[in-house]
């Protein structure tokens, strides 16, 4: 597991050293703060790499609401509330504040550990999925096709071939296996089908257009040169 920084806010050092070394164990590196002033410190000084915070509500010199409150004016860092209270009242406050999740003390540390991961594999943000072939991007996520930074219209289909084809980049791929694979064997008309959509996606691709080859007496490859 690639390391992650935790800031682990507690006012108990033995409540800090628990938590400290069950993370650990798990892969993920700790920081830690004493009070509510110092927790403000830390994460100012490591918020590019702080991924989550454990944040106590009771603390002398600023309290967690107030630490929250000013966290959130910057940042949208996933923060888990730890309290002795475990009032509804309290819940419902945090959340309104922005609080990500809310554990009452005391709590099982294979539980907060649990928490801890199911919040980052929420929260996670994946690298966009963008393929440039040539000057034709393909946003998988998006569903979006561009040419040289221009979207374009495509119907479902048409985006499902072309996807296909640019998959199999130089691959000569006939008409049936493109059927198969694009249409799922639920299309049961003649294969023609396929090149009226290549014409259309070919018009739509303008010059980009090119890079789609017809295989004489096979089908169609994708091929930029």
């Amino acid at each position: 597991m690639v390391s992650k920084s935790i800031l682990v806010v507690d006012d108990e050092a033995r409540m800090r050293k628990l938590i400290k070394d069950f993370l650990v164990a798990k892969g993920y590196s700790i920081l830690e703060a004493e009070d509510g002033e110092k927790a403000l410190e830390v994460f100012e000084q490591n918020s590019s790499k702080i991924c989550l915070i454990l944040l106590d509500v009771m603390m002398p010199k600023l309290d967690g609401w107030s630490v929250l409150r000013q966290i959130r004016q910057t940042s949208k860092v996933p923060i888990i509330m730890l309290t002795a209270r475990g009032e509804e009242q309290d819940e419902l406050f945090g959340f309104e504040l922005g609080v990500d999740e809310y554990i009452s003390k005391p709590f099982s540390p294979k539980i907060l550990a649990a928490r801890v991961e199911a919040i980052l594999k929420r929260t996670e943000t994946k690298p966009k999925e963008v393929k440039d072939c040539g000057g034709i991007e393909i946003d998988k996520e998006g569903r979006t096709v561009s040419v040289d930074g221009k979207q374009i219209e495509l119907s479902l289909r048409e985006y499902e071939l072309l996807v296909y084809l640019v998959e199999n980049e130089n691959i000569a791929l006939s008409r049936d296996k493109i059927l198969n694979n694009v249409w799922n064997y639920d299309y049961y008309g003649d294969s023609r089908t396929i090149d009226s959509h290549i014409k259309k996606i070919r018009h739509k691709l303008g010059k980009k257009g090119k890079y789609i080859k017809t295989i004489r007496g096979v089908g169609y490859k994708f091929e930029v040169k």
